[in-house]
Protein backbone atom coordinates (compact mmCIF):
# COMPACT_ATOMS: atom_id res chain seq x y z
CA UNK A 1 0.00 0.00 0.00
CA UNK A 2 1.35 3.42 -0.93
CA UNK A 3 -0.43 6.19 1.14
CA UNK A 4 -0.11 10.20 0.70
CA UNK A 5 0.77 12.32 4.02
CA UNK A 6 -1.21 15.63 4.09
CA UNK A 7 -1.80 18.39 6.31
CA UNK A 8 -3.64 22.13 6.80
CA UNK A 9 -1.31 24.78 6.25
CA UNK A 10 -0.90 28.61 6.09
CA UNK A 11 -3.12 29.11 8.95
CA UNK A 12 -1.67 31.96 10.98
CA UNK A 13 -2.70 35.33 9.99
CA UNK A 14 -0.16 38.01 10.48
CA UNK A 15 1.82 37.87 13.06
CA UNK A 16 0.09 35.22 14.48
CA UNK A 17 1.68 31.68 13.89
CA UNK A 18 -0.58 28.25 13.99
CA UNK A 19 1.53 25.28 13.42
CA UNK A 20 5.09 24.75 12.52
CA UNK A 21 4.75 24.37 8.84
CA UNK A 22 8.42 24.29 7.85
CA UNK A 23 8.61 21.33 9.80
CA UNK A 24 5.55 19.73 8.75
CA UNK A 25 7.04 20.32 4.54
CA UNK A 26 9.98 18.29 5.75
CA UNK A 27 7.40 15.01 6.22
CA UNK A 28 4.65 15.79 4.42
CA UNK A 29 3.75 14.81 0.58
CA UNK A 30 0.90 17.56 -0.44
CA UNK A 31 0.29 20.60 1.55
CA UNK A 32 -3.69 22.50 1.97
CA UNK A 33 -2.97 25.93 1.95
CA UNK A 34 -5.27 27.83 3.92
CA UNK A 35 -6.33 30.98 0.98
CA UNK A 36 -7.29 33.69 3.38
CA UNK A 37 -11.20 32.95 4.44
CA UNK A 38 -10.95 31.36 7.37
CA UNK A 39 -7.09 31.89 8.49
CA UNK A 40 -4.08 32.64 6.08
CA UNK A 41 -3.08 36.01 4.65
CA UNK A 42 -1.54 36.97 1.38
CA UNK A 43 2.14 36.88 2.73
CA UNK A 44 1.64 33.52 4.43
CA UNK A 45 0.13 31.58 1.28
CA UNK A 46 3.01 33.43 -1.11
CA UNK A 47 5.64 31.82 1.36
CA UNK A 48 3.86 28.56 1.66
CA UNK A 49 3.87 27.66 -1.67
CA UNK A 50 7.48 28.59 -2.50
CA UNK A 51 8.08 26.41 0.72
CA UNK A 52 5.96 23.94 -0.54
CA UNK A 53 7.99 24.23 -4.03
CA UNK A 54 11.26 23.87 -2.52
CA UNK A 55 11.25 21.12 -0.93
CA UNK A 56 8.65 19.15 -3.63
CA UNK A 57 5.19 18.70 -1.61
CA UNK A 58 1.72 19.08 -3.95
CA UNK A 59 -0.04 21.88 -3.47
CA UNK A 60 -4.11 22.54 -2.86
CA UNK A 61 -6.29 24.78 -2.17
CA UNK A 62 -7.88 24.90 1.24
CA UNK A 63 -11.18 26.73 1.15
CA UNK A 64 -13.09 27.79 4.17
CA UNK A 65 -15.87 30.08 5.28
CA UNK A 66 -14.99 33.77 5.81
CA UNK A 67 -14.85 33.37 9.71
CA UNK A 68 -11.50 34.36 11.16
CA UNK A 69 -12.90 34.09 14.45
CA UNK A 70 -14.00 30.89 14.90
CA UNK A 71 -11.12 29.48 12.58
CA UNK A 72 -13.86 28.64 10.05
CA UNK A 73 -15.00 25.68 11.67
CA UNK A 74 -18.70 27.76 12.96
CA UNK A 75 -21.34 26.77 10.31
CA UNK A 76 -22.81 29.90 8.80
CA UNK A 77 -25.87 30.52 6.76
CA UNK A 78 -24.48 31.03 3.02
CA UNK A 79 -26.37 29.95 0.13
CA UNK A 80 -25.26 28.07 -2.57
CA UNK A 81 -24.69 30.46 -4.99
CA UNK A 82 -22.06 32.23 -2.64
CA UNK A 83 -20.33 29.34 -1.37
CA UNK A 84 -19.90 28.72 -5.37
CA UNK A 85 -18.19 31.89 -5.32
CA UNK A 86 -16.32 31.40 -2.20
CA UNK A 87 -14.59 28.51 -3.54
CA UNK A 88 -14.16 29.91 -6.81
CA UNK A 89 -12.12 32.93 -5.30
CA UNK A 90 -10.24 30.89 -3.02
CA UNK A 91 -8.67 28.69 -5.68
CA UNK A 92 -8.00 31.29 -7.88
CA UNK A 93 -5.85 33.20 -5.37
CA UNK A 94 -3.77 30.18 -5.17
CA UNK A 95 -3.33 29.37 -8.45
CA UNK A 96 -1.91 32.68 -8.75
CA UNK A 97 0.47 32.29 -6.01
CA UNK A 98 1.69 28.90 -7.11
CA UNK A 99 2.27 30.49 -10.84
CA UNK A 100 4.36 33.05 -9.33
CA UNK A 101 6.39 30.06 -7.71
CA UNK A 102 6.73 28.13 -10.66
CA UNK A 103 4.64 25.84 -8.87
CA UNK A 104 1.05 24.63 -9.42
CA UNK A 105 -2.45 23.66 -7.40
CA UNK A 106 -3.27 20.03 -7.97
CA UNK A 107 -5.90 19.46 -5.58
CA UNK A 108 -8.74 21.04 -3.39
CA UNK A 109 -9.43 19.96 0.40
CA UNK A 110 -12.42 21.58 1.98
CA UNK A 111 -11.95 22.73 5.48
CA UNK A 112 -14.25 22.08 8.12
CA UNK A 113 -17.39 23.86 8.26
CA UNK A 114 -17.04 24.70 4.65
CA UNK A 115 -16.97 21.02 3.43
CA UNK A 116 -18.85 19.69 6.54
CA UNK A 117 -21.78 21.94 4.62
CA UNK A 118 -21.04 20.07 1.22
CA UNK A 119 -20.66 16.71 2.97
CA UNK A 120 -24.65 17.34 4.38
CA UNK A 121 -25.89 18.38 1.56
CA UNK A 122 -25.23 16.71 -2.51
CA UNK A 123 -26.94 19.51 -4.14
CA UNK A 124 -24.98 22.25 -2.66
CA UNK A 125 -21.55 19.81 -3.60
CA UNK A 126 -22.87 19.22 -6.66
CA UNK A 127 -22.79 22.92 -7.31
CA UNK A 128 -19.08 22.94 -5.70
CA UNK A 129 -18.11 20.48 -7.49
CA UNK A 130 -19.51 22.33 -10.89
CA UNK A 131 -17.10 24.90 -10.15
CA UNK A 132 -14.10 22.81 -9.79
CA UNK A 133 -15.15 20.88 -13.32
CA UNK A 134 -14.72 25.06 -14.45
CA UNK A 135 -11.45 26.28 -12.76
CA UNK A 136 -9.78 22.86 -13.62
CA UNK A 137 -10.77 19.52 -14.86
CA UNK A 138 -7.39 17.52 -13.14
CA UNK A 139 -8.07 18.92 -10.19
CA UNK A 140 -8.24 16.43 -7.55
CA UNK A 141 -10.95 16.40 -4.83
CA UNK A 142 -9.65 15.32 -1.20
CA UNK A 143 -12.62 14.11 0.46
CA UNK A 144 -13.53 11.81 4.15
CA UNK A 145 -15.07 8.46 2.49
CA UNK A 146 -18.48 7.24 1.02
CA UNK A 147 -19.96 11.24 1.11
CA UNK A 148 -21.78 13.79 -0.88
CA UNK A 149 -18.66 15.06 -1.87
CA UNK A 150 -16.80 12.20 -3.02
CA UNK A 151 -19.62 10.42 -4.75
CA UNK A 152 -20.42 14.36 -6.55
CA UNK A 153 -16.69 14.55 -7.82
CA UNK A 154 -16.66 11.66 -8.88
CA UNK A 155 -19.72 11.56 -10.85
CA UNK A 156 -18.39 14.67 -12.73
CA UNK A 157 -15.52 12.81 -13.97
CA UNK A 158 -12.84 14.49 -11.43
CA UNK A 159 -10.16 12.17 -9.57
CA UNK A 160 -10.82 12.36 -5.87
CA UNK A 161 -8.38 11.25 -2.85
CA UNK A 162 -10.18 9.79 0.49
CA UNK A 163 -8.20 10.54 3.82
CA UNK A 164 -7.52 9.36 6.80
CA UNK A 165 -7.03 11.59 9.76
CA UNK A 166 -4.77 10.21 11.77
CA UNK A 167 -4.77 12.98 15.05
CA UNK A 168 -9.06 12.79 15.03
CA UNK A 169 -11.00 10.51 16.88
CA UNK A 170 -13.63 8.47 14.87
CA UNK A 171 -17.49 7.31 15.94
CA UNK A 172 -18.69 4.14 14.69
CA UNK A 173 -20.80 5.41 11.91
CA UNK A 174 -17.73 6.77 10.49
CA UNK A 175 -18.48 10.66 11.51
CA UNK A 176 -15.39 12.14 13.78
CA UNK A 177 -16.09 12.46 17.49
CA UNK A 178 -16.83 16.55 17.68
CA UNK A 179 -13.76 18.78 19.09
CA UNK A 180 -14.41 19.54 22.67
CA UNK A 181 -15.14 15.99 23.39
CA UNK A 182 -12.99 14.17 25.69
CA UNK A 183 -10.38 12.15 23.32
CA UNK A 184 -11.30 13.99 20.33
CA UNK A 185 -8.07 15.16 19.06
CA UNK A 186 -5.18 12.25 19.24
CA UNK A 187 -1.54 13.85 20.43
CA UNK A 188 -0.25 10.40 21.92
CA UNK A 189 2.46 9.52 19.69
CA UNK A 190 2.18 6.01 20.00
CA UNK A 191 -1.53 5.89 19.48
CA UNK A 192 -0.85 7.53 16.44
CA UNK A 193 1.59 4.89 15.01
CA UNK A 194 -0.46 2.29 16.12
CA UNK A 195 -3.39 3.42 14.37
CA UNK A 196 -1.39 3.85 11.48
CA UNK A 197 -0.32 0.59 11.33
CA UNK A 198 -3.86 -0.90 12.15
CA UNK A 199 -4.95 1.10 9.20
CA UNK A 200 -2.20 0.00 7.10
CA UNK A 201 -2.28 -3.39 8.15
CA UNK A 202 -5.75 -4.33 7.62
CA UNK A 203 -7.48 -0.96 6.31
CA UNK A 204 -9.42 -0.22 9.20
CA UNK A 205 -9.45 1.85 12.22
CA UNK A 206 -10.28 1.53 15.62
CA UNK A 207 -13.63 3.53 17.36
CA UNK A 208 -13.50 5.88 19.83
CA UNK A 209 -15.97 2.63 21.60
CA UNK A 210 -13.65 0.15 21.16
CA UNK A 211 -15.09 -0.91 17.90
CA UNK A 212 -13.47 -1.53 13.95
CA UNK A 213 -14.23 0.66 11.10
CA UNK A 214 -13.66 0.00 7.90
CA UNK A 215 -11.31 2.59 5.98
CA UNK A 216 -11.03 3.24 2.26
CA UNK A 217 -8.42 5.95 1.57
CA UNK A 218 -5.00 6.75 -0.22
CA UNK A 219 -4.36 10.04 2.35
CA UNK A 220 -3.58 10.74 5.54
CA UNK A 221 -4.34 13.62 7.65
CA UNK A 222 -2.14 15.72 9.99
CA UNK A 223 -4.05 19.12 11.31
CA UNK A 224 -0.79 21.31 11.35
CA UNK A 225 -2.76 23.00 14.43
CA UNK A 226 -2.76 19.98 17.11
CA UNK A 227 0.16 20.26 19.20
CA UNK A 228 3.41 18.52 18.00
CA UNK A 229 1.51 18.40 14.27
CA UNK A 230 5.29 18.18 12.68
CA UNK A 231 6.00 15.17 15.52
CA UNK A 232 2.84 13.11 14.62
CA UNK A 233 3.42 13.80 11.09
CA UNK A 234 6.87 12.10 11.55
CA UNK A 235 5.57 9.73 13.28
CA UNK A 236 2.65 8.71 10.56
CA UNK A 237 5.49 8.74 8.15
CA UNK A 238 7.15 5.85 10.06
CA UNK A 239 4.03 3.96 11.27
CA UNK A 240 3.68 3.31 7.16
CA UNK A 241 6.93 2.41 6.40
CA UNK A 242 7.24 0.00 9.69
CA UNK A 243 3.78 -1.82 8.70
CA UNK A 244 5.20 -2.19 4.92
CA UNK A 245 3.67 1.06 3.53
CA UNK A 246 5.26 3.39 0.74
CA UNK A 247 4.97 6.82 0.52
CA UNK A 248 3.83 8.59 -2.50
CA UNK A 249 2.23 11.89 -3.66
CA UNK A 250 -1.38 12.43 -4.13
CA UNK A 251 -1.19 13.34 -7.82
CA UNK A 252 0.28 9.31 -8.20
CA UNK A 253 -2.53 7.73 -6.06
CA UNK A 254 -5.54 9.76 -6.77
CA UNK A 255 -8.45 7.31 -8.51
Amino acid sequence: MKLDINSDMGEGFGNYVVGDDLALLETVTSANVACGFHAGDPTIMGRTVLKAKERGVGIGAHPGLPDLVGFGRRTMAVSNGDMRDLLIYQIGALQGFAKVAGHRVTHVSYHAAFGNMALADRALADVMTAAIVAIDPSLIVFSMPDTAVEASARAAGLKTIQMFLADRAYRSDGTLVPRGQPGAVIKDLAEVKARVAHFVTSGKVRTADGGSLDMRAQSILVHSDTPGASLIARAVREAVKEAGGGIAPATELAQ
